[in-house]
């Protein structure tokens, strides 16, 4: 449920980047904010905005349903969309959502790659959250982690190459809304194929 609506906010940029004019600097979502439209970008602005409200909402009501609390990279997610999200409607310059996704995934590249310098066990963050679900040895888990980190390399990658070189980011949007949902559903299978005979399937194995 949480993962789903992690993707809402793009849905509702999505919408609103391919339903506005690019050149209409007077859309009715820009008004009611008292933001002023760009030349030929407006509909990068308006779905700026639409995303920066879906995230807002979307996490304010797991605020509230995780009792008070966010998770680390939703705090992290939150402000980075907020932030860059801002300055692209504030300066009416899209450079900066797009060069938020591409910051973002190697943050969490980054992250990931290092998180076994910081417990005492030396154990990547993966095996804490999938640990549950999988055994594998020492050298299995950093595998995994490292797989992890080249998702989010390759996907900081792809969204760098859409932003601002492929066809002068003709189609970034698109990738923006489906990209991340397509490579990360590709992954996911790939690893259940690769990990398939690893997953803890004894019930009472994933209470332990």
């Amino acid at each position: 449920m949480k993962s789903l609506l992690d993707f809402l906010p793009l849905i509702i940029f999505y919408v609103l980047y391919k339903n506005t004019d690019k050149t209409d600097a007077n859309h009715p979502l820009l008004s009611i904010f008292g933001l002023s439209g760009g030349v030929d970008n407006n509909h990068i602005l308006v779905g700026t905005l639409g995303l920066i409200l879906g995230t807002t909402i979307v996490y304010g009501y797991l605020f509230f349903s995780q009792k008070f609390r966010l998770e680390k990279q939703q705090w992290f997610v939150l402000l980075m969309t907020v932030v860059f999200g801002g300055l692209t409607l504030a300066l009416s310059d899209d450079y900066y959502i797009r060069l938020k996704a591409v910051l973002i995934n190697l943050a969490f590249a980054l992250g990931l790659a290092i998180s076994p310098l910081f417990n005492k066990a030396h154990q990547p963050i993966i095996r804490k959250l999938l640990d549950p679900v999988l055994k594998l040895t020492a050298q299995g888990w950093m595998k995994l982690n490292w797989a992890w980190v080249g998702l989010f390399t390759l996907m900081a990658s792809l969204h760098a190459f859409f932003a601002f070189v492929f066809m002068n980011g003709e189609y970034w949007g698109e990738f923006t809304a489906f990209g991340d949902i397509i490579v990360m559903m590709s992954f996911m299978v790939g690893m259940f194929f690769v990990l398939r005979k690893n997953f803890v399937l004894d019930e009472s194995q994933i209470k332990k």
